[in-house]
């Protein structure tokens, strides 16, 4: 990435037809990659509950490199003396997406679309546009609601973001303990994760 860009982006929960139609609005499927995100906090959610995520990522790089995966003990077993213990984990197969609007201009910047689907059965979406000064963000989001109602993703629709719904179906008392800390805007998508 660039030095110097801004990332304006937006979550949505995808409908069962998302990926055709984003085939009918000129988008190009750059890759599809899977990986697996775990985070980590202490028992008591001090990092999440400070807004701070500490989270591994592991793709197929191992795989397509013909190399064996690392022991995900070693990254455990160095946590640990630092009380920080595995919170989540859970395995994610994203389908990234790149297209111009229609009648866009040549150096105005494309939309990039993820698809997520999880292994426990919740998918979002996330549209972004990269703008390079502050006061292009406005017209960047614009861009993002214009093509979100193409896509048919209700205007007013805010996806969570996966950890969230992680926590919230298997760990519900940890993400009780996140929105007492944060406030119940949380619930709605807008933790970084």
């Amino acid at each position: 990435m660039a030095q110097g860009l801004i990332e304006v982006e937006r979550k949505f929960v995808p409908g069962p037809d998302t990926e055709e139609r984003l085939q009918e609005l000129g988008g190009t499927l750059e890759h599809r990659i899977t990986f697996r995100d775990t985070y980590y906090d202490t028992s008591e959610l001090s990092l999440m509950r400070s807004d701070h995520w500490l989270r591994q990522r592991q793709a197929q790089l191992f795989e397509l490199l013909g190399a064996e995966e690392p022991e995900i003990a070693g990254v455990a077993a160095v946590l640990a003396p630092l009380k920080l213990q595995e919170v989540a984990s859970f395995i994610t197969t994203r389908s990234s997406w790149k297209l111009a609007l229609s009648g866009a201009h040549e150096q105005e910047p494309l939309l990039r679309v993820d698809l997520d689907s999880t292994d426990f059965g919740y998918a979002v979406g996330e549209v972004e546009v990269m703008v390079h000064e502050k006061a292009e963000v406005p017209a960047a989001l614009e861009k993002i609601f214009s093509f979100s109602r193409m896509l048919g993703v209700p205007a007013q629709e805010k996806a969570p973001a996966k950890l969230l719904v992680y926590l919230q179906r298997f760990r519900p008392l940890d993400y009780q303990r996140l929105l007492e800390a944060n406030g119940s805007s949380e619930a709605t998508g807008d933790f970084t994760s």
